[in-house]
């Protein structure tokens, strides 16, 4: 057999496998037309948003162009369910039950071809694109390589994958999203201004030049359209220039112009060499004429993988025609794919579904699956190993077998300073909102009312003021930093999965971009509560009680990531530090001053009951005395609820604290380590 060709853009052609006998032998696969954009559009074309995108090539973006080339064979995969067992009381699991997600699906993907997932919702296209990104948690079975190597770390940096959820901050622009992008996962070796260029060229050729200043938005924002939403997604993965690019439904949600657009977006990128392999649900015909090979899947088994165009030639071959003289193909692949006879007439088809719709489903599949078998199973797999080594460049083989450490593209004090700089700038209108402002100083004033310039020698109402300080302020950043990382984990995952930073740049810049309102909304609120309260009228009083005050904050803040990071639920997590918290309040020491020796540990666990210790110590000296009777001066220290305390040891409840602080957020750092994939 020749050796196949290959053009400018690095698209194969191969001789393609006619039909010489129906019976014997049907067309396996055919090589996508090789046609290429080699003409960069001109400057009116780009920052023209109605120029047909299919034509685009984007630049090298100052690298060249790693070609890849994607091999997949007999991947299967599985999944694990617990069976439910009801008894007449109780719902009980019993024995796990095994679900086939995918099943033997084979195929292959050159430099400059588009290569699409068909299939019925569940059929297992998304796994399947999992997988070939090295994304899919447990155990792949089969042999997935590029350019004939297992994925690698070199690999994944080569890498797009375009989920089918446009996972992105709401309050970017369209330009700060593809620049704090680009700051992240271009190499170090690009400038900064390097860097800003090619989000410019990025903007400039997916037709975002009108938007580029506009909010993305999300469900609670207006941003913009869902067509721009999708290309920005393509944005982000394509200022890396990868290779390989995998794209998830990326016309779910749009009208068909819009989904045209962005088909032949993604076509053009191809054409400019790279692998593109996408999922689609339900493709028009004028989609479906853009795609290079299809892979049709149905129940996570493959019933055609092959050319595009001669999909309808191929089941027509083994029996399976249309009953219409015009049909769109991809309706007629999903037809199959459900298990439905594609010589129905429409009044014909009810009749089918309510008359033995499961059996004769059924049928049509182990028919579909038999015949991909027989017919091009055997011709795939002789493809995929003849020449597997063919078209690889220079270099390929030693580049892409690296199984080292992964290696950053940036250092951790960049990535640290730009993700503070994002999270600053997305959070400010969160972290400075109206309302939460409103709140701390409503309730500020209205302390200071209820405890205007109280008598010194009413030692109940200021040591309530100082128990107040003590829980408010662990209530208050408790249940704000609950949501912190549930509300980001979708973010989260997809930038670790693509290997944007480290997980501790993104942990102590998350943490750190909270500390500006979490420390200056205490600090307002002590300095209001204190003066208009009557408490002691000392400046280093003042500043003791606002430095223990704010140590209290981290401390509940700390604890409040980690609970958020463990369960990853806002709701659980709500609910835990809603039992935690009346615990501490209960067990702080105000309520009770006699606890019961069997739940006395409760204080110890408390950060509440060391915060109020603290205040009360630094309130009140040894030598303070207040009225106790008429005529009578009684030791502050001795009063009941005082005493009762223990003041003695300061220091031993600041390393309680301190202690805390550190295990809480270890904790938290600990949960997303090793909590979350990555």
């Amino acid at each position: 057999m020749m050796p196949p060709e290959q053009d400018r853009t690095g698209a194969v052609a191969t001789p393609s496998r006619t039909v010489t006998n129906c019976n014997q032998e049907c067309p396996v696969h055919v090589e996508p037309s090789s046609s290429s954009c080699n003409v960069l559009p001109s400057h009116e074309e780009l920052l023209s948003d109605d120029q047909p995108l299919s034509s685009l090539k984007l630049p090298v973006l100052q690298m060249s162009l790693f070609r890849v080339t994607l091999r997949f064979e007999d991947v299967g995969y599985k999944i694990k369910l617990h069976g439910k067992k009801r008894n007449c009381c109780f719902l009980s699991y019993g024995p796990k039950q095994t679900r086939t997600i995918l099943n033997g699906v084979t195929g292959m993907a050159r430099p400059g071809e588009l290569l699409a997932m068909l299939g019925p919702s569940g059929s297992g296209k998304t796994t399947l694109l999992s997988a070939l990104a090295g994304r899919l948690l447990g155990k792949v079975n089969g042999t997935i390589t590029f350019n004939g190597q297992p994925f690698s770390s070199s690999m994944k940096r080569r890498t797009g994958f375009v989920s089918q959820d446009d996972i992105m901050y709401p309050h970017l622009t369209v330009l700060e999203t593809l620049t704090y992008t680009a700051l992240l996962r271009l190499p170090k070796e690009l400038t900064k201004e390097e860097k800003v260029q090619q989000v410019e060229l990025v903007i400039a050729e997916l037709g975002l030049m009108k938007c580029r200043n506009n909010v993305v938005g999300g469900p609670l924002l207006r941003g913009v359209s869902g067509g721009e939403r999708k290309r920005v997604s393509i944005g982000q993965e394509m200022l890396v220039n990868p290779s390989l690019l995998l794209l998830d439904e990326p016309t779910s949600g749009l009208d068909s112009t819009m989904a045209q657009r962005i088909v032949a977006t993604i076509r053009g990128l191809a054409r400019g060499g790279r692998t593109v392999v996408t999922t689609i649900h339900q493709p028009s015909s004028r989609l479906y004429m853009l795609f290079d090979k299809v892979l049709v899947l149905s129940e996570g088994c493959p019933i055609y993988s092959g050319s595009a165009s001669q999909a309808m030639e191929y089941f027509g071959c083994i029996g399976y025609t249309p009953g219409f003289n015009f049909v769109n193909p991809a309706d007629f692949l999903l037809d199959l794919a459900n298990g439905i006879k594609p010589d129905l007439k429409p009044d014909d088809q009810l009749e089918f579904h309510m008359r033995d719709r499961h059996e004769d489903q059924n049928t049509v599949k182990q028919n579909l699956t038999s015949a991909y078998k027989k017919h091009q199973y055997p011709a795939l797999k002789a493809e995929l190993h003849q020449n597997s080594m063919d078209h690889v460049p220079h270099g390929a083989r030693s580049s892409s077998s690296t199984n080292g450490e992964f290696q950053w593209t940036t250092s951790w004090l960049d990535q640290f300073k730009v993700l503070l700089s994002r999270g600053l700038r997305e959070r400010k209108h969160e972290s400075y909102s109206g309302l939460k402002i409103f709140q701390v100083m409503s309730v500020a004033i209205l302390s200071g009312l209820l405890w205007w310039r109280s008598d010194p020698s009413n030692i109940q109402d200021q040591v309530g003021l100082l128990f107040f300080f003590s829980i408010f302020w662990g209530f208050f950043p408790l249940f704000n930093a609950i949501f912190a990382f549930p509300l980001e984990r979708p973010m989260l995952n997809k930038e670790r999965s693509s290997g944007m930073y480290r997980l501790s740049s993104y942990y102590f810049a998350r943490t750190a971009g909270d500390l500006p309102m979490e420390l200056v909304l205490p600090t307002i609120f002590v300095t209001l509560s204190y003066w208009m309260g009557g408490l002691r009228p000392s400046i280093v009083t003042y500043a003791l009680t606002l430095l223990i005050v704010l140590f209290n904050v981290l401390v509940a803040q700390g604890l409040g990531l980690a609970l958020g990071a463990i369960l990853m639920d806002a709701k659980q997590g709500t609910t835990l530090a809603s039992v935690t918290m009346l615990v501490f309040l209960l067990a702080g020491g105000y309520y009770i001053q006699h606890i019961p020796k069997f739940m006395a540990w409760l204080k110890y666990i408390s950060f509440s009951h060391y915060c109020y210790k603290l205040l009360v110590g630094v309130q009140y000296s040894h030598n303070k005395y207040y009225a106790c009777g008429i005529g009578d001066r009684c030791r502050v220290l001795d009063f009941p609820a005082i005493e009762a305390l223990g003041l003695d040891d300061k220091w031993w409840d600041v390393a309680a604290l301190g202690i805390m602080l550190i295990c809480y957020r270890a904790l938290a750092y600990a949960a997303l380590r090793f909590g979350q994939p990555h």
